[in-house]
């Protein structure tokens, strides 16, 4: 059997590439090229978004369902990493998992803190970066909330030097 090929994003999650068709791999390939060689996170920006619409709306295929696929999702991460690199965007890390839990599952802030015990106060500053919350809360208040913490493969950091 085959081993599936695959993507891994800055989250950990791999991205099944298996599917792409010739095209799609000619693009996705195009798009990494281009991170490779103009890694302006900008620049990169809005060329990776205007060519993956361009090819889609060329097939017909909604914006709703092109930003599912994997060529775009793979974009989005070689921005995110650009990004990064060029210190304009923070790495995820549980805060931005905290944060979009709270944006998806509830009305707002008040009301997930009421849900997972905490206070505004405390949340307020732990999403922007000012405290952290101990393992043991967090993992309290993400159990009464249904969720639970997990351990993911980190990816892979360049080496400089």
């Amino acid at each position: 059997m085959k081993a599936s090929e695959t993507y891994l994003n800055l989250k950990g999650e791999a991205i099944v590439l298996d599917d792409l068709d010739a095209d799609e791999r000619k693009l996705l390939a195009r798009l990494q090229r281009r991170a490779r060689t103009h890694p302006d996170w900008v620049d990169f920006g809005n060329y990776w978004v205007r060519e993956v619409a361009a090819f889609y709306d060329g097939r017909g295929v909604p914006r709703a369902q092109s930003r599912r696929r994997a060529v775009y999702r793979v974009a989005q991460d070689l921005s995110s990493r650009l990004g990064i690199a060029a210190g304009l965007v923070r790495p995820p890390d549980y805060r931005a998992e905290l944060e979009n839990l709270i944006r998806l599952r509830y009305p707002s802030r008040r009301a997930f803190c009421k849900a997972a015990g905490l206070s505004e106060d405390m949340l307020s500053h732990v999403l922007a970066g000012r405290k952290d919350l101990s393992l043991a809360a967090l993992t309290e208040a993400l159990e009464r909330v249904g969720y639970r913490l997990t351990i993911a493969a980190a990816v892979e950091k360049k080496r400089t030097g």
